[in-house]
């Protein structure tokens, strides 16, 4: 039995060139990041810009929630990943990342880490309860991570994308730097 059922555009919004997305678990936000460097909160309820962040003067290719915190999380061309509270627009910290552009950033459910992707073709693992320590480096990818993301029914387990080989990574294992398959 095929279900059918009615999708209705709530919102539209010209903006320059989109190079990421992301929604607010709880709040009526879109959070932007944009090619010119910027991020914007997007009110899809009110159709008003809640807030603008200048970023960098770099592309911005991923931006996320941490709504448990209330942060946004940027990465950018330029390899620096920068962290805001999105209330008070106050710039938590800023640090190099990577030696390339960021491709791709997801957030761990429940734990206090941060995943990030690069041309470099490295994957890092981030833990703001340890001031933002890079506590594990995944490598074995052979061109560009592209993009990144975490099983709903396992957050030990993550996948990347990348030219090379799409391959699930296992927190904790035997696994670590290397495909586990």
């Amino acid at each position: 039995m095929v279900s059918t059922f009615d999708i209705k555009k709530i919102f539209e919004l010209r903006s320059e060139r989109v190079k990421s997305i992301d929604l607010h678990p709880t709040a009526p936000w879109v959070l932007l990041g944009l090619h010119s460097g910027n991020v914007c909160i997007w009110n899809h309820q009110s159709q008003v810009t809640e807030k603008m962040f200048e970023i960098a003067n770099s592309r911005v290719r991923s931006a996320r929630f941490v709504a448990r915190k209330e942060w946004i999380v940027i990465g950018a061309d330029d390899g620096f990943i920068r962290v805001y509270n999105y209330n008070t627009m106050e710039n938590i910290i800023e640090f190099k990342a990577h030696s390339d552009f960021i491709r791709s950033l997801i957030v761990h459910p429940s734990q206090s880490y941060l995943l990030s992707a690069s041309d470099d073709k490295h994957i890092k693992l981030w833990d703001w309860e340890k001031g933002w320590e890079c506590t594990k480096t995944f490598e074995g990818h052979e061109h560009y991570v592209m993009q990144l993301a975490f099983n709903p029914r396992d957050a030990n387990v993550f996948a990347s994308a990348s030219l090379d080989f799409l391959g699930p990574w296992i927190f904790g294992s035997t696994f670590f730097n290397q495909r586990p398959y």
